[in-house]
């Protein structure tokens, strides 16, 4: 028998870690991510494996997030050896983001043993390095959609599009065991339909379970053309005012889209009073990635909305700037109106965007836009649910831009989407809901009985399930 294990994203969003064991194979890591919130040097090192590092055999990623693929190179680190199995998009997204997320532990750490020596204490060792980064890309074994890869006798994995960001998977492990054939497949992030650049999720039919994200399990989005026209009152409004735009944006699949709608824009005449500024060396990096693999993005709506486009960076807005070094980081502090500032994170827990909040959150005249999934305990979601006073870099601020949501550009499915995909499947699998939070797991998992009599399951951090 097949046992799965729940290390993460189990009643929570962030952290995606599922291990599959069994005899025919051994032990499978279904990711290995990282959980948002809180500083770099709390996160990884409170995060212990619950498992032996050197017992995997494999690991399958679904995608390049690092709340999905963050915690590899620690893995790496503790004596984790085989191959790492996944697209070959993803494998190119992940020497950037994993690069950046060891640059951003190194810098914390080295600060924190600052202070603490200053006080006598002992110092911090650090959990991984870049060596072991290196490391992670060197195990990575790149794989195309839609074909099987032989992991061991009687044993197959295969990778489908599912639509979330560029090189995201869905992951299907077929396997026998005692002579009965079983089908696991582990849905990753899907993506929400309305996105544009990415194809819509592919749709599977055969499984004996299901592990399936959640995100969004209790609403739906709103739709794509009310979220655009939402994006130009608010563009009006604020020049109105003479103030400025920041926007928190992932660097992988969000700050992409957010550059299409904005290339739209642009064509419409509407950002003629406006400087786009890219300040994110990372979101450059990643959005030159996916210049690279342009031809596996949904070429109908990029034809569509910007003909004969060739490069993210510069057909979409051919004024765009893009901010790489500090100095051109802070020059942007001079602008006092008409700035439309996308930087990172998303989530608002580090990068250059905290440093913008310090130059504008106290003023009115400005606004800040939030288009993705903000995670409890992170700087975004304080703000979205209504925080008037911050600390940032030592100092008070009190919070008086407007703060603005913009639902409909989610790069996951909404509730009616996912119960839409897993409805495909024909022989009534075992369904389990993971990535979500409990409310939206509840909500979900009651839409799922009520609408088409499929009864999910809900599991806990740690716990393990027999199929």
């Amino acid at each position: 028998m097949a046992i799965i294990y729940f290390w993460g994203a189990a009643q929570e969003v962030t952290g995606s870690c599922h291990l599959i064991e069994s005899a025919s194979f051994g032990k499978i890591l279904l990711d290995c991510g990282m959980h948002q919130g809180g500083n770099s040097i709390d996160r990884i090192g409170d995060e212990g494996f619950p498992f032996n590092p050197a017992s995997i055999d494999a690991v399958l990623l679904s995608h390049a997030h690092l709340d999905h693929s963050g915690m590899l190179p620690k893995l790496v680190h503790e004596g984790f050896t085989g191959p790492i199995y996944c697209t070959s998009e993803t494998a190119d997204l992940l020497v950037v983001m994993l690069q950046d997320s060891v640059s951003i532990y190194m810098s914390d750490l080295a600060r924190e043993n600052r202070r603490l020596a200053r006080k006598g204490k002992p110092l911090l060792e650090p959990e991984y390095s870049e060596e072991d980064v290196m490391q992670v890309i060197a195990q990575c074994e790149s794989q195309s959609y839609n074909k099987a890869l032989k992991l061991a006798e009687q044993t197959t994995a295969c990778f489908y599009d599912a639509g979330h960001i560029l090189g995201s998977a869905i992951i299907e492990l077929s396997f026998e065991e005692r002579g009965e054939q079983k089908k696991l497949v582990f849905s990753g992030d899907l993506g929400n339909k309305s996105a544009v650049l990415m194809n819509d999720p592919s749709i599977l039919t055969k499984a004996d379970i299901v592990l399936m994200e959640s995100t969004y399990g209790d609403r739906n989005h709103k739709s794509i053309d009310n979220t655009v026209s939402e994006l130009k009152t608010i563009l009006m409004d604020t020049e109105n005012r003479g103030g400025n735009i920041m926007i928190p944006a992932f660097a992988v699949g969000r700050t992409q889209e957010i550059l299409f709608y904005l290339g739209q824009l642009h064509q419409q005449g509407l950002l003629d009073n406006w400087q786009v500024i890219l300040d994110s060396p990372m979101a450059i990096e990643v959005t030159r990635v996916y210049d690279k693999w342009f031809s596996a993005l949904d070429s109908d709506e990029i034809e569509e909305a910007s003909p004969n486009a060739h490069s993210i960076l510069k057909d979409f807005i051919p004024r765009l700037f893009l901010s790489v070094a500090p100095d051109e980081s802070m020059m942007i502090n001079k602008i006092k109106k008409g700035a439309l500032i996308i930087a990172g994170s998303g989530m608002c827990t580090g990068g250059r965007i905290r440093h913008h909040f310090k130059q504008r959150i106290w003023d009115s005249r400005n606004a800040i836009i939030f288009c993705g999934y903000q995670a409890n305990g992170t700087l975004g979601r304080l703000l979205v649910d209504g925080l008037q006073h911050l600390k940032l870099f030592g100092d008070d601020y009190v919070v008086k831009a407007q703060i603005e949501t913009l639902g409909g550009f989610s790069a996951h499915a909404g509730q009616n989407e996912l119960v839409e995909w897993v409805s495909h499947f024909e022989n009534n699998p075992k369904v389990v809901l993971v990535h979500g939070e409990p409310k939206a797991q509840e909500a979900l998992a009651q839409k799922l009985w009520e609408d088409k009599n499929i009864r999910a399951v809900i599991p806990s951090l740690g716990q393990s399930l027999v199929f």
